[in-house]
């Protein structure tokens, strides 16, 4: 006879991590609106403080540094476990939106804005290794693509809900529906995950070394990060200049400017949307490597569809989502590449990736200036190809076991 009290477990722990990856992403939600939404909202909140724009645009920056700092971090949640990472970077956010709230000026403001960037960098390598923990590989595509739904979501929810605090409550009611939400999900997500039950080591700084170390000497590895850093400047590249190539090209409005801004949150939405449906169908490598040559040959046709509209928006919704299928397809791959260092190498791809972003903000202008849309689209082509080049060199002897 079946065994119904072993199935009736196995039906309770399976509802049970359907609800820690169901809370674990509103989490992300909010903490992916915390890091964005100082970025549409600059001029409000530039107005609210009496601060000049150029003020807030320093706000943004600080924000982007934080990225960098996942290099000590993801050692330490591999070290001391996934949940207490989780709840500090809550925590942080919780903090940091708290103090706005309570005292609204610019350096308070500044603090809080770098606290949240730091909360996000410190909570999703750790939620993302406590999914790849939990979650079988055969199914890994489809979990991280529902858990990045987040990141779409914050765009197409979270902003939406910012926007509409601002104008009912004033330029401080979001910090304090940040910081209420965060405290909520705090004592939410640490009644639904467990304690890690991890050994500590006495030196964290030792342990974070002995993880750089191990990672620097996976081959696997280091074409992941070659990848993250390379794909991110090709897209950046384009991202910098493709609002004045749509306005000086077509003459669009700004509003239809900020509906194009929409188009890339849709195209990221299924892009996330076709890894959770169909990364673990085709097999993850194979999966992100048919994103990659997709997206580079998007960037080849730049030259030849940019001359008229309706060319242009089509090629660049399927850029961006082959882009966003391309990394979060990978993503899945680095949660299983060292699985002894999960949160490691997702906060070192997060951080390549980071730092090719900004050098693609820097060459973006110059490129353009030097040869218009036919020039970035070449440049950012070939730069893929360096990316898909790395992708393999990396995974060439590397499989699931």
């Amino acid at each position: 006879m079946p065994d119904h009290s072993n199935v009736s477990q196995r039906i309770g722990s399976s509802s049970v991590l359907v609800w820690q990856i169901v809370i674990a992403s509103l989490c992300r939600l909010l903490l992916s609106t915390a890091r964005r939404f100082a970025y549409p909202f600059a001029p409000a909140l530039s107005r609210g403080m009496g601060v000049p724009l150029t003020a807030v645009t320093s706000l943004i920056a600080v924000n982007q540094v934080t990225g960098l700092l996942g290099l000590f971090f993801g050692p330490l949640a591999d070290r001391f476990g996934y949940r207490l990472m989780m709840m500090s970077g809550l925590g942080m956010l919780v903090l940091g939106m708290f103090s706005v709230g309570l005292w609204p000026f610019y350096w308070v403001v500044l603090v809080a804005i770098f606290m949240a960037g730091l909360a996000k960098t410190v909570y999703d390598p750790a939620v993302l290794a406590y999914t790849g923990e939990r979650i079988p590989y055969r199914r890994r595509g489809l979990a991280i693509g529902l858990f990045e739904f987040s990141w779409a979501g914050s765009t197409l929810i979270g902003i939406p809900i910012i926007g509409f605090l601002i104008d009912r409550g004033g330029w401080r009611s979001p910090f304090f529906f940040l910081a209420g939400s965060g405290l909520v999900c705090m004592m939410v997500l640490g009644m639904l995950i467990p304690r890690d039950g991890k050994k500590t080591l006495r030196s964290a700084s030792a342990s974070i070394w002995v993880a750089w170390k191990q990672l620097v000497q996976k081959r696997a590895a280091l074409g992941a990060l070659a990848f993250a850093l390379l794909i991110s400047i090709a897209i950046d590249n384009l991202f910098v200049v493709y609002g004045v190539w749509l306005e000086e090209y077509f003459g669009l409005s700004i509003i239809a400017l900020g509906l194009g801004v929409s188009l890339i949150g849709i195209a990221e939405f299924l892009g996330e949307l076709l890894t959770a449906l169909l990364a673990d169908r085709v097999g993850l490598k194979r999966a992100a490597i048919i994103g990659l040559f997709i997206t580079l040959i998007g960037f080849l046709l730049l030259p030849f569809i940019g001359k008229s509209l309706s060319p242009a928006l089509i090629g660049l919704f399927i850029i961006f989502l082959a882009f966003e299928f391309s990394i979060v397809v990978f993503v899945s791959l680095c949660t299983e590449i060292m699985p002894e260092l999960r949160a490691t190498l997702i906060s070192f791809f997060s951080a390549a990736g980071g730092l090719g972003r900004v050098i693609g903000v820097l060459i973006g202008g110059f490129i353009w200036s030097f040869g218009g849309i036919e020039a970035t689209g070449l440049v950012s082509a070939g730069i893929t190809a360096l990316a898909i080049i790395a992708m393999i060199w990396g995974l060439r002897d590397w499989d699931y076991r």
